[in-house]
């Protein structure tokens, strides 16, 4: 048998002149190792075990892939063309991330070379026992094995052959081998920018092979996924299990966007025969029977290998777009990874250098978040749960707020009420205990009987006020000391965000173990010692104040008993009827004497009565006024002089300054892995701005046009009739020729519409190939290609170059 050689024509029709440009730049991404960070296009195998997935990846590339009936492919393969001056092909193991260190450092030893691909199955079994993998071993490793094919004629391109997915466990495939095919063809898979091919073997109904779920489950729609049929050569002529399996072929049951395609390859009987006598038995078999019927560009090797390069070119044109955007996505983030770990600090000076920067930057945070002026990229969304944190102004004012309502509501330890209704709230230790006003003017009036002094009846010792304040205000301790506490991790949860978006994580832990946290719990104890003071004359002392509104307060709950006095003796005097309006009483004279006389009685025999009333209207008045004072007191001199004035002292360019040689290298000095991770982003980032610029090169910058913008005079000119469908088809991006209409067409694709340059250039009814088979074009896109004729009429034509020649 002749040896194959490294130059072969099935690799050589994967590449066209219009490829050159979108694959150079995707060559160019690969050997710059972008590939590293970014995904980029690919061409994916999948499918069952035994399904024929290596003999289609033969048929594809040229490349003989070991191929068995019963185990085939055990971990994936990476097939790499690469364009070289020199033409060879080297063999390499990608360890998977479950090896240990030691066993990562053995398989990247294994490197071979081919002088011709007859010896390459010969290499796969050396590689799987260079992996460990034995007939009394693990079926299927995670291991990479890579083949790149490198020649001056070469043009860069990925295809990926992956374990075929297992149903069920045997002796030589475990239920965990079962759990790692499908974990890994299912990584591939979600890859937006990976090509699946399905592969369903004709052997079997098509209903019980998965990879057709699987590849919806990641592509519900069908844009990215090509199914192709093997074996049909096993299906009895003329039987429904043909007919099915044609059905499938012409996209009329399992729909993808790309279609289905037919390939009959070598069995085992033929598998040493040359890939031209394969070509050429294959060809024979679909010129006849059922197969004779369908179109040449859905079965076949070749077409399928013109079809995957249309594919796959439309795929870059779609997604170098978005890798443009990740590219720039990936190196913002490892400018703000590198800034937070800062230069190389070796030395004192240098640690305490970059210490200073922190603090510099830290003070500044912290000045912004006090005044409440959030500018600072720092400071984020205040939509999510991170970004209010970082808002520390407003959480304290939120905090501040809820406080004062929480002391007005469930200050007092007891509710004191008119009276009494027949459902009574159940007692809890959040809110207070209701009480009647008449209930609790008897435990006054026992208590001023027991506290007696030389006071005359009637009167009353001001010390008893002081005592019935002091029982009210109980709660006010525990509820400020829940608040400090509240307000005291909300302000470290602030701190260690701003930390840590200033710095690594090594030295936000050191700062925060060092230095932080012991300010912290000093700053919070400070708090509670000022709170203890602030309540302690409120616990202990007699009441003092010269409010106004104590006096204030007392004559307005005096006015309201008044009131309802008055009421309940002006309706008593008038028969018992409704006060609500005078002029409905059916009275003509009224004896002034007596109305007086009914209105000033009063009569209180009891003068404990009236002396409990009295301190009772006093403790309550100075209980609003003091509750008003504690409740400001905390706020100012609790939480702003203890706590959030000082914040900026706790990581000061003077504390630095004034730290110890010791705790500067305790914190700053870098760590072997910092040093790691830093030389890893630098080479990281020199690879991705590399391809930044190359990718920047291929799609170019598009001119802004500015007859479209809303402050020119003149607007883009269109014809009156024009068909609004259509422009809204065709629309918003603007030419880059300042023509009149423009295309929605992505970068890099030819638009859709021009203006008349040239002779026109009819549609044509007769494809030359087609991804959805024999289906007819869907119909939005038979209305489009109406209107597009319609513009045509009007002095528009269809572009040579339109995507709309393939419909």
């Amino acid at each position: 048998m002749s040896r194959t050689s490294l130059q072969t024509t099935a690799l050589e029709s994967l590449q066209s002149t219009e490829e050159l440009g979108l694959l150079d730049t995707i060559d160019s991404l690969r050997s710059q190792g972008v590939s590293h960070y970014i995904s980029l296009p690919q061409l994916i195998v999948c499918g069952d075990q035994s399904s024929g997935k290596s003999s289609v990846l033969e048929a594809i590339s040229g490349i003989p892939f070991p191929t068995k009936d019963n185990l085939c492919t055990r971990f994936a393969t990476e097939l790499i063309l690469r364009r070289a001056s020199a033409i060879g092909v080297s063999v390499s193991i990608v360890p998977s991330q479950d090896r240990s260190e030691a066993e990562c450092h053995r398989l990247v030893q294994f490197h071979e070379t081919l002088s011709d691909f007859d010896d390459f199955p010969i290499l796969v079994e050396k590689a799987k026992e260079f992996m460990g993998m034995s007939a009394t071993s693990s079926a299927f490793s995670n291991d990479v094995l890579r083949v790149e094919v490198s020649g001056p004629s070469q043009q860069h391109l990925t295809i990926v052959d992956l374990p075929g997915l297992i149903h069920s466990e045997n002796k030589l495939q475990t239920s965990a081998d079962v759990a790692l095919v499908l974990s890994m063809v299912q990584t591939y898979m979600a890859n937006r920018r990976s090509i699946i091919l399905a592969v369903v073997s004709a052997k079997n109904d098509y209903a019980n092979q998965i990879v057709t779920k699987l590849a919806k489950d990641v592509d519900s729609k069908g844009f990215r996924t090509l199914g192709i049929i093997t074996k049909p050569d096993t299906l009895p002529i003329g039987s429904e299990s043909e007919l099915a399996y044609a059905n499938l072929a012409r996209n009329q049951d399992v729909e993808f966007r790309l279609g289905w395609h037919v390939l009959r390859n070598r069995d085992y009987e033929s598998r040493n025969t040359s890939v031209g006598a394969r070509d050429t038995a294959e060809e024979h078999f679909f010129s006849q029977g059922i197969w004779r019927d369908f179109s040449r560009n859905l079965v076949g090797i070749t077409s399928l290998r013109t079809r995957l390069s249309q594919v796959l070119l439309q795929q870059i044109k779609n997604e170098l777009p978005n890798v443009l955007d990740e590219l720039e996505a990936s190196i913002k983030e490892i400018h703000e990874a590198l800034g937070k770990l800062g230069t190389s600090r070796d030395t004192n000076d240098e640690q305490r250098l970059f210490l200073l920067h922190v603090s510099q930057s830290f003070q500044s945070i912290i000045n912004a978040a006090i005044d409440g002026t959030y500018g600072n990229s720092f400071f984020g969304d205040p939509r999510s749960a991170e970004g209010y944190s970082k808002r520390l102004r407003a959480v304290i004012q939120n905090l501040n707020m809820e406080f004062a309502e929480r002391m007005r509501v469930c200050g007092h330890k007891r509710e004191i009420v008119d009276r009494i209704g027949s459902e009574i709230p159940p007692l809890t230790a959040v809110l207070p205990q209701t009480i009647s006003r008449a209930t609790f003017l008897d435990e006054v009036t026992e208590l001023l009987k027991i506290s007696r002094g030389r006071e005359l009846p009637g009167m009353f010792n001001p010390l008893i006020v002081g005592d019935l304040f002091h029982e009210q205000s109980l709660p006010w301790e525990r509820l400020a000391q829940i608040h400090l506490k509240n307000i005291w991790e909300a302000t470290r949860a602030f701190l260690e965000l701003a930390i840590s978006h200033l710095t690594d994580d090594a030295t936000t832990d050191a700062l925060l173990r060092e230095v932080l946290d012991p300010l912290m719990e000093q700053r919070y104890r400070d708090m509670t010692d000022k709170l203890v003071e602030l309540l302690l004359p409120h616990q202990k002392g007699h009441p003092i104040t010269y409010n106004h509104y104590f006096i204030e307060t007392i004559q307005n709950m005096r006015e309201r008993r008044l009131e309802a006095e008055v009421t309940r003796k002006l309706s008593k005097f008038f028969g018992g009827r409704d006060l609500s309006s005078l002029e409905e009483l059916p009275i003509k004279k009224v004896k002034t004497s007596s109305l007086i006389s009914a209105l000033s009685s009063r009569k209180e025999a009891d003068m404990d009565k009236y002396a409990s009333s009295e301190i009772l209207d006093c403790m309550q008045a100075y209980y609003k006024v003091a509750l008003k004072s504690v409740i400001d007191s905390i706020a100012i001199q609790a939480i702003e002089t203890q706590l959030l004035g000082k914040l900026g002292d706790l990581l000061s360019p003077a504390r630095v300054v004034q730290m110890k040689i010791d705790m500067i290298n305790k914190i700053a000095a870098e760590s072997s892995e910092s040093r790691l991770q830093r030389e890893r982003m630098m080479r990281k980032l020199v690879v991705l701005k590399a391809g930044l610029e190359m990718c920047k090169k291929h799609i170019g910058r598009p001119m802004t046009n500015l007859q479209n913008r809303p402050w020119h005079s003149e607007q883009h000119v269109l014809e009156e009739n024009s068909d609004p469908d259509l422009l809204h088809e065709i629309s918003d991006l603007e030419d880059v020729n300042n023509q009149d209409l423009v295309t929605d067409t992505p970068i890099g694709i030819p638009p859709l519409v021009t203006p008349v340059s040239s002779e026109p250039v009819e549609v044509s009814s007769s494809p030359e190939w087609s991804f959805g088979g024999s289906e007819p074009i869907a119909a939005e896109e038979t209305v489009l290609i109406k209107k597009t004729k319609k513009k045509a009429k009007k002095g528009l034509v269809i572009n040579s170059d339109s995507p709309l020649k393939f419909l």
